[in-house]
């Protein structure tokens, strides 16, 4: 799953960092066996005015304030999942937590395939 975020505008930058790695991550890991979770990643912003000059010369839409990737430990884990109280109660917490954080309506969030193309040492 990627889900790529955008922090609520009363939030800077930092204090959407900050508690996005020091709150959320700990109560992600916390659900990760309930959720099937088997790897959590997040990205946070890095060099903001080489990220807004590259956009900006591919006329791309404005950026995102970070970008997750959950992997599953499968497709049946995480579809069969969902009928299960203890399942359901992990992901209300997941979400209820994320409001306090994350612009959901400006964010976007899909599930998908991974296709690594070029992996380290392959060069």
């Amino acid at each position: 799953m990627t889900f790529v975020l955008k922090r609520l505008p009363s939030l800077s930058q930092e204090a959407f960092n900050d508690y996005w790695l020091n709150t959320h991550a700990p109560l992600v890991r916390s659900h990760a066996k309930t959720l099937g979770i088997r790897r959590y990643e997040q990205f946070h912003v890095a060099l903001p005015d080489m990220a807004e000059a590259t956009r900006t010369s591919r006329d791309a839409v404005p950026g995102y304030d970070g970008m997750a990737l959950i992997e599953f430990e499968s497709e049946a884990a995480l579809t069969s999942g969902a009928g299960d109280p203890e399942f359901a109660a992990a992901a209300r917490a997941l979400l209820e937590d994320e409001q306090r954080f994350v612009d959901l309506p400006r964010s976007s969030i899909w599930f998908n395939h991974v296709h690594t193309i070029i992996a380290s040492g392959d060069t």
